[in-house]
């Protein structure tokens, strides 16, 4: 069983390699530079191995030591957040968020939202990666995840949906020009198509018709891209039909860069999720996120 005074040993070492210096370490902490130093060396008989090498001019973190203060850094991390929220009560957002979600999209609509989130909470910590790649948010760790499209597995996760919009298929009036304005969705087989590398999912569009109910529809890509952003760049420089989430293609479709294909089949909504570990359920930085990100697409601002 782990012993209570462990965790100022955690404590000590995680500062001491904050700062590289056990002086420093100790007067934040509050105690004496050899209570630091008898701490860390405690840890390291504790876990039989050596966490800093000592100098008398420095302190230097081992390959171990880096290892585990990745680990110890993010445990106390979650402690001094948890403590937070029960303590006050939900009222202050602090702490580290680690958040991944679409490339194109978390650029251009979730970031915006989330530097609003942190000016007005200053103690709030983001770590963001843009990613359209599916990722297990608890095998890697990531505090919140948001993706299009409902995930299979949700094993341990707790999964709300923020919003839906839906998804046209777009063309390049020079490509349109060239080859045809297609008139059923068959017809796409027979021109250029642009989709993204999805390993994950089976290739293909998602259409609506006549019956009402969504399918997707197989196509051969000709051009496979793995970054939202660009495929739709791609379809502007007219590379063929792509079909993209409204949201990154309706200032294209505005301005005639783009032009909607087949619109009557391109009407099938497309849910935008969020997903957290249910370990995070407690934090109130990701319980306050996930009302904003609720809120805005509830205005339709995702």
């Amino acid at each position: 069983m782990v012993q209570i005074d462990h965790l100022s040993g955690v404590q000590a070492f995680v500062e001491a390699a904050r700062c590289l210096n056990f002086t420093e370490a100790a007067r934040t902490l509050g105690v004496t530079k050899s209570a630091v130093g008898k701490s860390v060396a405690r840890l390291e008989a504790r876990l039989g191995t050596k966490l800093i090498y000592r100098s008398t001019r420095r302190l230097v973190l081992t390959a171990d030591g880096e290892a585990y203060l990745a680990v110890a850094r993010r445990a106390l991390d979650e402690i001094n957040a948890a403590e937070i929220f029960l303590s006050s009560g939900s009222r202050d957002i602090a702490g580290r968020l680690r958040v991944d979600a679409p490339a194109a999209w978390g650029r251009e609509v979730l970031l915006p939202i989330l530097v609003e989130i942190a000016r007005e909470h200053p103690e709030l910590h983001l770590s963001l990666s843009f990613t359209d790649r599916i990722i297990d948010p608890i095998e890697e760790q990531v505090d919140l995840v948001v993706r299009f499209g409902e995930t299979p597995d949700t094993t341990g996760l707790i999964t709300r949906k923020l919003a839906e919009q839906r998804a046209p298929l777009v063309a390049s009036s020079f490509y349109l020009a060239r080859r045809g304005m297609p008139e059923t969705p068959e017809d796409l087989s027979h021109h250029d198509c642009i989709t993204g590398v999805r390993r994950e999912v089976p290739v293909g569009y998602r259409i609506v018709r006549s019956t009402g109910r969504a399918e997707r529809l197989h196509v051969v890509p000709t051009h496979e891209i793995g970054d939202g952003s660009a495929v739709v760049e791609a379809a502007i420089a007219g590379l063929g039909i792509a079909q993209m989430p409204l949201s990154l293609v309706a200032q294209a479709l505005a301005n005639g860069k783009l032009i909607e294909v087949l619109p009557e089949y391109g009407t099938a909504p497309v849910g935008i999720y969020a997903l957290w570990p249910e370990t995070r359920h407690l934090l109130a930085r990701v319980r306050h996120v996930v009302d904003v990100l609720s809120e805005k697409g509830q205005q339709g601002a995702l």
